[in-house]
């Protein structure tokens, strides 16, 4: 399967991403919403909170996305992009889509200032490792991520 490079997406896109997007939140177990994935997309492009490149196939099909967040790193004093979402449909993969996502992001991030990208993936997605690594992404041995969902009850 042939891809052609990706762009920065427009609104126009939207319904070529939420269904992807939709897909990107079911790999990571959470329920089928295409209204939400919608919802969420459709904000974050009206509010210019996030960037979301595209890669279509030589139909001109969309088959993944890529959605970076600006940000800034404290430390270095400089802004940075958060590299959060990135998915390629099942049926695509394994054709450089995912490769050229992330290709795309580092131009994009240069283009717009950025001095670095970070980025989280789950512990067992060997896959994706094995690319971000193959592209110079190198894994954090200093630092451990964290979450709290604010308001939620302490643990006794």
């Amino acid at each position: 399967m042939n891809t052609s490079p990706p762009r920065v997406a427009t609104l126009a896109d939207l319904d070529a991403i939420a269904p992807l997007f939709d897909a990107y939140r079911q790999f990571y177990a959470q329920p089928p919403d295409p209204a939400l994935a919608t919802r969420f997309i459709r904000e974050r492009m009206q509010n210019n909170e996030s960037a979301i490149l595209l890669a279509f196939d030589a139909n001109a099909r969309a088959i993944g996305f890529c959605q970076l967040y600006p940000s800034f790193c404290s430390v270095e004093a400089q802004p940075i992009y958060v590299l959060y979402d990135l998915f390629v449909a099942p049926e695509a993969r394994r054709t450089g889509a995912g490769k050229a996502l992330l290709l795309a992001a580092e131009q994009l991030a240069i283009a717009n200032g950025k001095v670095r990208m970070d980025l989280t993936t789950a512990r067992v997605n060997a896959r994706a490792q094995s690319l971000y690594e193959s592209l110079g992404w190198v894994r954090d041995k200093v630092f451990y991520a964290y979450s709290r969902h604010p308001g939620m009850k302490e643990p006794t």
